[in-house]
């Protein structure tokens, strides 16, 4: 196959490009290198796919289409996969027309970009965030989710019926997926795991924003790829569908449960920092998974007992 993939230097991005690539497929990856973190960093993620023939990567900004459009202009995709974003649910506070500049219209550019590639499958990295504080858990892909919580859980909402109307208009498969706390390797630095775990190696405090009992759907970056490759062979199949598939791991972890696994291993004990609770934070999310076992065989298969070890090298180091 053919596949666009965009945010294709972020964390997840580049380990979808990685798979793709291994079994065969041609990957174009695009990336505009926001600044929110090291573009060094973003181009370390990128190393094994660009000694690959076939891999291109292309820079450009998925919210201006013109640009987007003359950048691509040599390609054509049989799927793209949508996973470019401003990032960042307390970020988004502080920059919500940023936030929708880059998450409503960017994701209707590279929509109108697939249409006009022939890409008949379009997968959507959406997020759990949508389902806000008040969806019963475990959280339900058929809930309207009618009331996030921050900017960022906005603008992905906004994208779902953005890929819904996409797909009533003009058909197609376009599937929207819904990731549930993404860890591992390469993961942002931003992110509670890797921060954590840097912040605990070199002895320093942890700040835990709350009591220490949110719960999330700590999902491992391994699993979450099989079920973004599991929709682009879906689409493959040429069904005319859309769907809203969750994405995790099916169980919470409380947060002082998760320092208490970093803490373990990496062979010291957590200093933790109480603060009062941020705004956009949710107080536990939980995915339903029957929808994803039932149309993408997904099975997540990593624990976060297991993925925890996995993620923090013996030294002491975090996985970059």
């Amino acid at each position: 196959m053919k596949v666009l993939v965009t945010g294709a230097a972020g964390f997840i991005g580049s380990h979808v490009v990685d798979r793709l690539l291994a079994r065969g497929d041609e990957v174009v990856g695009l990336d505009n290198f926001d600044p929110y973190y090291s573009a060094e960093e973003k181009k370390r993620n990128l190393w094994n796919a660009l000694s690959s023939e076939h891999f291109r990567l292309v820079e450009a900004d998925v919210a201006d289409p013109s640009a987007l459009t003359t950048a691509l202009l040599p390609y054509f995709f049989d799927a793209v996969v949508h996973l470019a974003a401003k990032v960042g649910i307390r970020t988004s506070f502080d920059d919500p027309l940023g936030f929708s500049h880059t998450n409503v219209l960017g994701t209707h550019a590279v929509l109108e970009l697939a249409r006009a590639k022939g890409a008949r499958t379009f997968i959507f990295g959406s997020s759990s965030s949508v389902y806000g504080d008040a969806a019963p858990v475990p959280f339900l892909e058929s809930e309207p989710a009618p009331e996030p919580i921050s900017p960022y859980a906005a603008t992905k909402r906004a994208g779902e019926l953005l890929c819904e109307a996409h797909q009533r208009i003009h058909g197609g498969s376009v599937l929207c997926l819904r990731f549930f706390s993404v860890y591992g390797p390469r993961q942002r630095p931003d992110l509670a795991i890797r921060k954590f775990s840097t912040l605990i190696a070199a002895g320093q405090p942890v700040v835990v924003f709350g009591d220490g009992t949110t719960e999330r759907d700590y999902t491992w970056i391994g699993d979450i790829v099989n079920g973004v490759l599991a929709a682009v062979d879906r689409g493959a199949r040429g069904k005319e569908e859309f769907q809203i598939i969750n994405l995790g791991a099916g169980r919470a972890t409380k947060l002082l449960r998760l320092v208490e696994l970093i803490g373990e291993a990496l062979g010291r004990t957590p200093d933790i920092v109480k603060l009062p609770p941020q705004r956009g934070d949710v107080g536990r999310t939980l995915a339903d998974l029957a929808k994803a076992r039932r149309l993408l065989s997904y099975e997540p298969m990593v624990s976060i007992e297991l993925g925890i070890p996995r993620m923090i090298r013996p030294a002491g180091s975090v996985s970059p």
